[in-house]
């Protein structure tokens, strides 16, 4: 399901001047993504299982024995066999059901006994012992974020299947078959074992896509590629507090004015200033709602001379106050409050 839109092969992508790798992983290494909620669900056909978008979460499921379909919103449907994983970077309203047109009920509806602190189980067999027809899978809400590269969530695909991956990552495999195993047998300290596990496949999955081109994320990842104007990015990303010019950018970039406003807004579709001004507000936003920093110290950081300066600034720019942020983040996924 990843787009190579670049053309190239993989071998040619691990080919890569060593400098066009460190820019995209130095700008990676803020990337989130851990497990806040898994489920292990035990099901018996007939089934249907509704999971709501919950805003700022990614979804993961690893199916232990199936198949099993996951129905995406407008419809469309994946097979998910035995060991198969997929990651949904953005969430969004989606269903595990045993049949096309299979009716589904909430998650949340369905009883649940608690295995660990951020683990806990679904038992909805046709009767008190499960039967060797019952479906197996391990399901969890992630926190996902790309720092700075946040906006490269928007351009993934829907569904990120770990199917794609094997053939380059065979590494991967006996991760899989490890979830596999710990699913099934329920040995001593599974449930956190799974959990751990399912973080290292969903982060594979996330630099697969990255590795493979990103599909049609072109700005970020061609301006990173452009050994000139990937520094240009660099820096910023580095230094957003700073108040750049078009002039010290250019000659970050080597270049003229001119000449680099016409190639930044060309690869990026952003002027200088509003890219700027776009990556501050992302960081604010991070700063505010999960690392619950004062909204003056965020000011600061980012370069504001007054806290209604950066207020405005915000507001401007994500429609919504700064303090807005902080009340959402009060709540994590299913309404429970935020760790």
């Amino acid at each position: 399901m990843f787009d190579n839109s670049s053309g190239a092969t993989p071998g040619e992508r691990s080919n890569a001047p060593p400098g066009e790798l460190d820019l995209v992983s130095e700008l990676l290494l803020g990337m989130r993504l851990s497990g806040v909620q898994y489920r292990r669900i035990q099901v018996t056909p007939p089934f249907g299982i509704g999971f709501g978008a919950v805003a700022g979460w990614a979804q993961f499921h690893f199916v232990a024995r199936g198949p099993v379909l996951l129905r995406v919103s407008g419809g469309a449907l994946h097979t998910l066999d035995t060991g198969d994983a997929v990651l949904l970077p953005r969430g969004g309203p989606h269903e595990l059901v045993s049949s096309p047109d299979q009716a589904s009920r909430d998650i949340a509806s369905f009883e649940t006994d608690t295995l660990c602190e951020t683990v806990s189980a679904v038992r909805a067999c046709a009767s008190d012992c499960c039967p060797t027809e019952t479906k197996l899978a391990f399901s969890g809400c992630l926190d996902f974020d790309l720092g700075s590269m946040h906006p490269l969530v928007a351009l993934m695909p829907e569904v990120m299947h770990v199917g794609t991956l094997l053939e380059r990552h065979p590494e991967i495999m006996p991760m899989l078959e490890a979830m596999e195993r710990e699913a099934r047998t329920e040995r001593a300290g599974f449930a956190g074992i799974l959990a751990r596990l399912a973080d290292v496949v969903s982060a594979f999955i996330v630099r697969g896509w990255v590795e493979c081109g990103c599909g049609d994320a072109t700005g970020w990842i061609e301006a990173l590629r452009d050994p000139r104007l990937g520094r240009v990015i660099t820096a910023l990303h580095r230094d957003p507090g700073r108040s750049w010019t078009v002039a010290e950018l250019a000659a970050e970039m080597g270049s003229s004015r001119s000449v680099f406003a016409e190639r930044f807004v060309a690869v990026t579709g952003l002027t200088p200033h509003r890219y700027v001004t776009e990556l501050r507000m992302r960081l604010a936003a991070r700063w505010i709602g999960r690392d619950r920093m004062p909204i003056e110290t965020v000011a600061h950081r980012l370069g504001y001379n007054s806290q209604a300066a950066f207020s405005r600034a915000f507001k401007r720019v994500t429609g919504h106050p700064p303090g807005a942020v902080r009340t959402a983040a009060t709540s994590g996924p299913d309404g429970a409050p935020s760790s």
